[in-house]
């Protein structure tokens, strides 16, 4: 057993020696410092090799902290985003009023001014239905029987005629439309008094557009030239602005133009219309004294 000891002891013996030399080297390390700086050797080393695994840790870190606020910078963007985006439709909103108020003071001054130059007394209303279906042209307005408004009284804009009144209620009023098929008005191509370009204008339905009949084809029509009223139909004065010619199929000595008009009002944005409390002046009739033959009154 004894020499078992010893032959343990002989085999350990190296290293107790390498271990003894390593704590001695780690001691003298420990000990040992730099010449310049005088900081531990031990401590220089350890923060040399640790330098790398620093920088790593340094960038991730930087990295993380740089994720961060760039999240925070694109909720703060999200957040001025949506208050720009709040901000521009209620501006928006607010331009599209006051373009509304704006056009609705230059039509409110159109027909002030129709009614101050017109010999006519006037009624100003607002459309507040139009009638959708395919068989009638017709607009509702706000203004009846109360206002003074009469059945087949012309409704009209500083434009030009909208239509007549056809329906009445004491506080509303029916108004068929000149693209009405059913409407038609007396009217002359060109200067009234001076042109004999007459006819009768109707509507031509759902395409928004005049047709004029019984124009001889022997007068001078051109596309671009003004309608306006004669007063014969006994619904309009004489006068109003009706369309402007759009399109002529030229007659001959025995078959009368094919015209085509576009309505000088908008017809299809009515807003605010005027009614003239017009009524047309009572036809005299033949003097029933004077003879067929003779032309000599009795006696």
């Amino acid at each position: 057993m004894v020499a078992r000891t010893q032959k343990e002891i002989r085999q350990r013996a190296p290293l107790w020696l390498i271990a003894l030399l390593l704590l001695n080297l780690g001691l003298m390390s420990y000990d040992a410092r730099d010449t310049v700086t005088q900081q531990r050797l031990l401590r220089v080393w350890i923060q040399a090799a640790a330098a790398p695994f620093q920088n790593v840790t340094t960038r991730v870190g930087g990295a993380g902290v740089n994720i961060f606020e760039y999240l925070a910078t694109l909720n703060r963007a999200a957040k001025e985003n949506e208050q720009l985006k709040q901000r521009l439709a209620q501006a928006e909103t607010e331009l599209r009023d006051a373009r509304a108020a704006r056009d609705e003071n230059e039509r409110l001054k159109g027909l002030l001014g129709l009614k101050e130059e017109s010999k006519y007394t006037s009624v100003m209303a607002r459309v507040i239905a139009r009638d959708p279906s395919a068989w009638f042209d017709t607009v509702t307005i706000n203004r009846g029987r109360s206002s003074g408004i009469e059945l087949n009284m012309p409704v009209v804009t500083g434009e030009g005629i909208v239509g007549r009144v056809v329906a009445l209620s004491p506080w509303t009023a029916q108004v068929m439309l000149i693209t009405d098929e059913r409407a038609a008005a007396g009217a002359v191509v060109g200067q009234l008094g001076t042109s004999n370009a007459l006819g009768s204008v109707k509507g031509e339905g759902r395409n928004g557009l005049l047709e004029m009949r019984y124009v001889s084809g022997m007068e001078q029509v051109n596309k671009g030239d003004y309608i306006v009223t004669t007063g014969q139909d006994g619904i309009y004065p004489p006068g109003l602005s009706v369309g402007e010619v759009v399109e002529v199929t030229t007659g001959t000595a025995t078959v009368p133009h094919v015209i085509h008009a576009k309505p000088s009002a908008h017809i299809n944005s009515l807003e605010e219309v005027a009614v003239l409390l017009y009524h047309p002046p009572q036809r005299v009739a033949p003097d029933q004294t004077l003879l067929p033959t003779g032309g000599k009154s009795k006696k």
